[in-house]
């Protein structure tokens, strides 16, 4: 494990959150991941901050709520895009995800949610702020493309505590 600067890792995130996603993972009873594509990374409130989006309806969603920390991991040597793919469809609600879909939940150092095993690069993040998206605040030509169904997202505003790499070098 070597500890990175978070702004080292934007290039490799910003990729994945593009082609394919990157985990976003939960701890609790039953850990969970599922994959996210809408993200950011910057600079808020003095701190480094992940933000997620995740529905509501989403497992993870009241998950979330509950733990008030999440880790987001990517995958560097192997796309694991049929495990992307998995935890993207696939709702926690139903299925244990780290039980022989190829995705080993591994402990954190900093957090109580998991890190995936298999990727290799990894944020531990400590909520603090959830925001609501609502109609009212957007673009409505996006509100209309993105949400017509009504399913708005809720960022979830993550201190970064930690940002390293597994890879061995």
């Amino acid at each position: 494990m070597k500890e990175i600067n978070y702004l080292d890792a934007l290039a490799t995130t910003t990729a994945h959150l593009a082609d394919g996603g990157v985990f976003l993972n939960v701890g609790g009873e039953t850990p969970n991941t599922m994959t996210i594509g809408w993200a950011s990374v910057g600079y808020l409130w003095k701190k480094p901050v992940f933000i997620a989006l995740v529905r509501k309806q989403r497992h993870s969603y009241g998950l979330l709520e509950r733990a008030g920390e999440f880790t987001v991991s990517v995958p560097t040597k192997n796309p694991l895009r049929a495990e992307l793919i998995f935890a993207g469809t696939k709702s926690g609600r139903d299925v244990n995800k780290f039980d022989g879909h190829g995705l080993t939940a591994v402990p954190a150092q900093a957090v109580s949610a998991p890190i995936i095993g298999e990727c290799g690069l990894h944020f531990e993040c400590r909520t603090l702020l959830k925001q609501d998206m609502t109609p009212d605040r957007m673009d409505p030509s996006l509100a209309k493309s993105v949400y017509g169904a009504g399913d708005f997202h809720t960022m979830f505003f993550g201190e970064i505590l930690r940002c390293y790499t597994t890879d061995e070098e």
